[in-house]
């Protein structure tokens, strides 16, 4: 993956974090939550489209592509993962965090992020209780990471597919399990359910706020709590791979 600059890495965290609310972005939602003149931000947005990480337009928004969706996963996963590990491991105060791993982020080497989450024992949220998204490397299991600690990261290489939390699926939505994060036990609670790597699974119903989850997964329902659907991790069939847009 590319080396980015700390700025571009900061818009790409502000139009992750915005998308998740709304498809295309505005430029003054930008400006706000970055509190820069729109100027400069529509010649940032222009920029980055030349670099293939958004598609802009000055009429309809900006949206990341699936290149740009996965350099800001990637970024948002390191600075989640290193608030964690500030808040869990230093002992630092919560409003002190944020800002830190912002300044840390940046360093923060493939092999570094890797070892940091087992130190964490795979962690699934940050501590404003915000997703981890999941690693990018070609692993079906937590475990599976853990048995390969030795091996160069190169040689697993990186998932070319976008991975959705079960959670983020819309109702009647489905897609295939692709990848689980969590512990042997947390595995065997799983598999005990019937969900396992490959496993089709459709959503039946969630309500806002997301407590619990219905699904269905061969052909038995089954209501997930929130914080157990959040690590299973699924590839819909409309969006199989991220490409190289």
């Amino acid at each position: 993956m590319e080396i980015l600059s700390e700025n571009i890495e900061e818009y790409l965290e502000t139009l992750y974090k915005l998308s998740q609310e709304q498809e295309f972005v505005s430029t003054s939602s930008i400006s706000r939550e970055l509190r820069i003149a729109p100027p400069s931000v529509t010649q940032m947005l222009q920029r980055l489209a030349k670099m293939g990480l958004v598609d802009y337009s000055p009429y309809r928004g900006v949206k990341l592509t699936t290149k740009g969706y996965r350099m800001a996963e990637k970024v948002i996963r390191k600075h989640r993962l290193l608030e964690r590990f500030l808040y869990d491991i230093l002992n630092l105060k919560r409003d002190k965090i944020h800002q830190q791993a912002c300044e840390m982020e940046h360093a923060l080497s493939d092999d570094a992020e890797r070892a940091l989450c087992q130190l964490l024992k795979q962690p699934s949220y940050c501590p404003d209780k915000n997703l981890i998204p999941p690693c990018d490397f070609k692993f079906k299991t937590c475990s599976e990471c853990v048995k390969r600690k030795d091996e160069d990261l190169k040689e697993i290489g990186s998932r070319d597919e976008k991975l959705l939390s079960l959670p983020q699926l819309e109702e009647m939505e489905e897609g295939r399990v692709s990848f689980i994060r969590g512990d042997y036990k947390f595995m065997e609670k799983i598999m005990n359910m019937g969900i396992t790597i490959g496993s089709f699974i459709r959503v039946l119903k969630k309500s806002p706020p997301i407590e619990s989850i219905e699904i269905e997964v061969k052909g038995s329902k089954i209501v997930l709590r929130k914080d157990i659907a959040d690590n299973i991790f699924i590839i819909t069939e409309e969006n199989p791979s991220l490409g190289s847009s």
